[in-house]
C-alpha cells in the first residue's frame, strides 16, 4: 500500500467519523403524552412531515393501558405509573389515530403530520 493510499484511507475514516458524530447530534424531537383517567393528554399532536419522532408516554393512572395504532403499526402496554418510549416516523402528510386498547371509548388521540 502506498503512502497516498494510506492517507486516502485515513481521510475516509475521518470523514466517516465526522458524519456519524453529526448524525448523533441531530436530535429526535420528543413529544410527551400523559395518560390520566383513561384519557390521552394532549389528545391531538401535530408533527412535521418526514421526521422521526420520539413519543414519551407517561401513564399516570394506577391501571395499565395499551397504546395502539393500526395506522402507525404500533402497540405497547404501559403499566400503571410507568413511562415508555415509542418511536414513529418519518411519516408522510396525513392523520394517524391512536387509542388505548383497554379503554378505547375514552382513550383516543390523533397525530397530525404536516
Amino acid at each position: 500500500m502506498s503512502k497516498y493510499t494510506f492517507s486516502f484511507v485515513k481521510v475516509l475514516l475521518l470523514l466517516s467519523g465526522l458524519i456519524q458524530i453529526s448524525l448523533l447530534r441531530a436530535e429526535t424531537p420528543v413529544i410527551k403524552i400523559e395518560i390520566q383517567n383513561h384519557l390521552f393528554f394532549p389528545s391531538e399532536i401535530t408533527v412535521p412531515v418526514n421526521t422521526k419522532i420520539k413519543l414519551m408516554i407517561h401513564n399516570l393512572d394506577a391501571t395499565s393501558e395499551e397504546f395502539e395504532s393500526y395506522e402507525l403499526n404500533r402497540e405497547k402496554v404501559i403499566m400503571g405509573n410507568q413511562k415508555v418510549i415509542i418511536f414513529i416516523g418519518p411519516l408522510p402528510t396525513g392523520e394517524y389515530p391512536f387509542f388505548g386498547e383497554f379503554y378505547p371509548k375514552t382513550a383516543q388521540g390523533l397525530i397530525i403530520v404536516k
